[in-house]
């Protein structure tokens, strides 16, 4: 029986999951740490994905492997192939103003015109997360480094490269999730837009021609093989995903399904057959990984709002949990603005948390405890709506992601959602994506492999318009 391997290296940590390819019974898994941080060493990422390649047991046995990795992060190779700089992560919000000059730039400085040319180029409009705008950033801010640059990779396309043993750039490869997460390719003609590659660079055309930019893989085509010096010769290399495209595939969504996943970040996706093109910014026109698109909506503020909260209270996640359980339906008017980290959706960058309505009698644990996981729920609520706004048809949502370990999570997200909502047992979909995908490429067939679903259980509740309400009553008083 082939075993595969599935790669989940995120923002917090990495997690390998070994499979069976034909039934996606799972065999073994580990896990290893990253350092936290908004920048970060690649060589930290690859040192955490050995470790948790020896904690499942290693990858003798193993087949196939594929790696889904945190989007956007820039990681800067020179002309021998070493990184430059740490690796600008998703949530450094330092490019922000990058961002808003390519959005201006574009449209002549007329912004709003910037918006609608960004989102018809490549179905999304620069923000501080994208990798175009943390290019932009480096070619202002540490232009050494820009002048030094001979290939942009993303973190998983730069550890199926180190998987791979190559020195040669030219063999770099992405995949279209991924790719579609840069700002600079156009997921619709697939195809990279070097010409804005050129501006953010602020570089002539002649120069972003000789840049190696990762070739772009099919769904199911394979990235070659591994390093014989490391043992992994024998495995076969797959092209690997966004981390929001590999929890798509790993619950195996269909057009039509929508996801809500609450980890470091909290992300709407809706699987989709039609690419989108969001002049507001709030809907990312992504692509998925088995070739349809991925409509998205990204927060920088997710489980980590349970975090912060919880330690302020003093207690365990489950603590905070009957806390918020314990209060009623709006916390008795105190409202928790989330953006302890800025914000991406809405574009607030430099926005921070807020607490407003409070009484005494409102200023109880339980209700700061209930008004921190209505708040984080809210965010992702506007971001379903703004899905929708693009014409998905969303009937209910699929709750992935740490916070959906939340007992609080579990029961307020129906009300908060207006919708069912469907949790699956626990389990590391974006690790089990990547495994489905290794299983695909080493079986070479059409479809995916169609493992069984995981066991679930659907959640409803009446709608509680009110909390919503309160909710964007003090979310517009920060966006004043």
């Amino acid at each position: 029986m082939d075993l595969v391997a599935g790669v989940d290296s995120s923002t917090q940590s990495c997690k390998v999951v070994i499979r069976e390819a034909e039934s996606g019974r799972l065999v073994r898994q580990g896990t290893a740490p990253h350092p936290p941080g908004t920048e970060v060493d690649p060589e930290r990422w690859w040192e955490a994905l050995q470790q948790a390649v020896a904690e499942a047991g290693g990858l003798a046995d193993v087949a196939a492997v594929s790696v889904a990795g945190q989007q956007h992060g820039l990681v800067c190779l020179d002309g021998r192939g070493s990184v430059i700089r740490p690796a600008l992560l998703w949530n450094d919000t330092r490019s922000a103003g990058a961002a808003a000059d390519l959005v201006a730039e574009l449209g002549d400085g007329d912004g709003t015109q910037g918006a609608e040319r960004w989102a018809a180029a490549v179905g999304s409009v620069p923000v501080a997360s994208l990798t175009i705008a943390k290019l932009r950033w480096l070619a202002q801010h540490e232009p050494e480094h820009a002048s030094a640059l001979a290939a942009v990779a993303l973190p998983h396309d730069w550890l199926t490269w180190r998987l791979s043993g190559a020195t040669n750039l030219d063999t770099l490869v992405t995949d279209r999730s991924d790719a579609s997460g840069t700002g600079y390719f156009d997921a619709s003609a697939n195809e990279y837009r070097l010409d804005l590659l050129a501006m953010a660079l602020q570089a002539n055309p002649t120069a972003v021609h000789r840049l190696v930019l990762p070739r772009v893989l099919g769904p199911r085509e394979a990235a070659g093989s591994g390093d014989p010096g490391l043992g992994y010769g024998h495995l076969q290399l797959g092209p690997g995903c966004g981390d929001n495209a590999g929890a798509a595939l790993g619950l195996l969504l269909r057009p039509g399904d929508t996801s809500v996943s609450l980890g470091t970040s909290g992300v709407v996706a809706s699987v989709s057959a039609t690419p989108t093109a969001d002049a507001s910014g709030l809907v990312a026109g992504f692509a998925d990984a088995t070739g349809h698109y991925l409509p998205l909506v990204c927060t920088l503020n997710a489980s980590r709002v349970l975090d912060a909260t919880a330690r302020v209270l003093g207690v365990d996640h489950e603590g905070l949990s009957r806390l918020a359980l314990a209060a009623a339906p709006g916390a008795q008017g105190l409202v928790h603005v989330p953006y302890l980290e800025g914000e991406r959706t809405p574009n607030l960058p430099n926005a921070t948390g807020s607490l407003h309505g409070m009484t005494l009698a409102s200023m109880t644990r339980e209700n700061l405890a209930r008004a921190a996981v209505e708040g984080m729920l809210c965010l992702m609520a506007d971001g379903i709506e703004a899905v929708r706004s693009q014409g998905a048809t969303v009937d209910r949502v699929t709750l992935l992601g740490g916070g959906a370990r939340s007992a609080a999570v579990r029961a307020i997200a129906p009300s908060v959602f207006g919708l069912p909502v469907v949790v699956p047992a626990a389990g590391e979909y974006v690790a089990d994506g990547a495994a489905r995908q290794a299983a695909w490429v080493l079986s070479g067939s059409d479809e995916p492999p169609q493992w069984s679903a995981a066991e679930s259980e659907v959640r409803t509740a009446a709608p509680s318009p009110q909390v919503l309400e309160q909710y964007h009553q003090a979310a517009r008083q920060v966006a004043r």
